[in-house]
């Protein structure tokens, strides 16, 4: 196993959708309804991936001042196509099933954060000696309340001179 690795959190920020044009038919509160098949699983735990990405000249300060504000426009331009994933997983009192929602407002949770995690201990894919705990700093955490929950959230993992984790 590897040494336990700290992680420092840089940014929190919310990512809204871009604003539909003026001419644009688009709603800006949008519901959508679960299926049968969305209901089954509702009681297990949500979804946490991890992509890598290695850069071998990764240059922190250029990450910062170039790429991450890209990552943060292209998530606000597809956001803006899939609104529910901006919104919240509900379950009204008056309702028999819960819905996804969006609201004019909703955002998406972004968390940027720093890591002096081995990169490559954790992409390893023949390393079969990592332990699921060592992903956990890496997945964001979902807001969570008694009536409704963040569809998605992502954090963004920063490995110096290495490169990155989407999770």
């Amino acid at each position: 196993m590897a040494q336990p690795s700290s992680i420092k959190v840089v940014e929190v920020c919310w990512v809204a959708p871009k604003p539909n044009s003026p001419d644009s038919a688009s709603p800006d509160d949008q519901s959508l309804p679960l299926t049968f098949f969305d209901l089954l699983w509702l009681r297990f735990p949500p979804i946490q991936r991890v992509f890598f990405y290695e850069i071998s000249s990764f240059n922190t300060p250029l990450f910062f001042d170039s790429i991450l504000p890209k990552h943060k426009a292209s998530l606000s331009l597809t956001l803006q196509h899939f609104l529910p994933h901006a919104g919240n997983l509900t379950w009204p009192q008056y309702s028999q099933k819960p819905f996804l929602s969006y609201v004019k407002g909703d955002t998406l949770s972004l968390t940027i954060a720093e890591s002096d995690a081995d990169f490559y201990h954790l992409v390893s894919t023949n390393n079969f000696n990592i332990e699921a705990k060592e992903y956990h700093p890496l997945i964001p955490q979902l807001a969570v309340s008694h009536d409704q929950a963040s569809v998605m959230a992502l954090q963004i993992t920063i490995f110096p001179n290495c490169g990155f984790s989407i999770g």
